[in-house]
């Protein structure tokens, strides 16, 4: 884990179909807790009735009550039936409603330009915020643009997005779900002006945890009501430690670099390497005991 000053983190979310986004905030909100990091805030990516609801009162769960949330409303296109969201909106307090959150764009443009130093940017969701963000124009929050804002502000985004067993034909969920998904992708990779970590849907599909949690955990229900009480892949949680980390190889993982790319079209990601260029993409370099072990034990009582 770091040592020296608390980085500054920013994280995105689908809040969705799948748990592993839960397992990830929980990581990173005991971290904040700790004084590891400083979580700005979150935005969701996947807009549903509960979205907010439901996710403010996880995160009073894990202790950040009133954190910061962002949310595209636009992003209602994702389809499938989030299966945890309901119970915990359902939950006693007075929980924040999608419209009383930060419009997307604009909740990033604020936490940047407000930031005494440089941001990491954790996104385990669809990148159409991101890609907003990049063609943003300077407003009341800054003189800046989105692109020379992020490049002034961001120290660098780490996406669990591709799939990389194959550089010249990937194909995953967070690239590729919906036009909107792939369009967004496609300008990230093209345009996202800082380094850029990808951990890919290979290196997490195998890696099952979260099914150690114990009986009236929260967060053991969230795998309950997902389907999962076994545990599930471990593709965001995998990359909330990678971050918490804050290097690859003492993680755990070799990095292969290059420049990724995303047909705006059908989300296929494609891997030019290069030893000099800006993207990475992560390869596990240990069982895949060592990843579930560290997560479950991060994640545990």
């Amino acid at each position: 884990m770091r040592v020296q000053k608390p980085v500054k983190i920013i994280a995105g979310t689908d809040w969705w179909t799948d748990c592993d986004d839960a397992v990830a905030l929980r990581l990173l909100a005991r971290a904040h807790l700790r004084g590891e990091i400083e979580l700005l805030g979150v935005a969701v990516n996947a807009c549903m009735e509960d979205s907010a609801p439901s996710l403010d009162a996880y995160l009073s769960i894990e202790g950040l009550p009133n954190l910061p949330l962002g949310i595209d409303l636009a992003a209602t296109d994702y389809g499938g039936r989030p299966p945890y969201q309901r119970r915990l909106a359902a939950l006693p307090g007075a929980h924040r409603r999608n419209t009383d959150c930060e419009e997307g764009v604009r909740f990033y443009r604020r936490l940047l330009s407000q930031s005494e130093g440089r941001v990491d940017i954790v996104e385990i969701g669809f990148q159409q915020i991101l890609a907003g963000l990049l063609l943003s124009e300077p407003d009341d929050l800054s003189p800046l643009d989105g692109l020379r804002l992020v490049r002034e502000k961001v120290n660098k985004l780490w996406a669990m997005a591709g799939n990389w067993a194959d550089p010249r034909h990937g194909f995953e969920h967070n690239f590729a779900k919906t036009p909107r998904a792939s369009s967004a992708a496609n300008i990230v990779c093209k345009k996202w002006p800082t380094p850029v970590t990808f951990l890919g849907f290979e290196v997490g599909q195998s890696v099952i945890t979260g099914g150690r949690l114990p009986e009236g955990d929260p967060l053991r229900q969230i795998l309950i009501d997902h389907g999962t009480p076994a545990g599930r892949c471990s593709w965001d949680p995998m990359l909330a430690l990678l971050v918490l980390t804050g290097d690859e190889k003492a993680a755990g993982y070799g990095v292969v670099r290059g420049r990724a790319l995303v047909s705006a079209q059908s989300g296929i990601n494609r891997f030019k390497a290069d030893e000099n260029g800006p993207h990475a993409y992560v390869v596990k370099e240990r069982p895949d005991a060592f990843y579930r072990q560290n997560i479950d034990l991060a994640i545990g009582p």
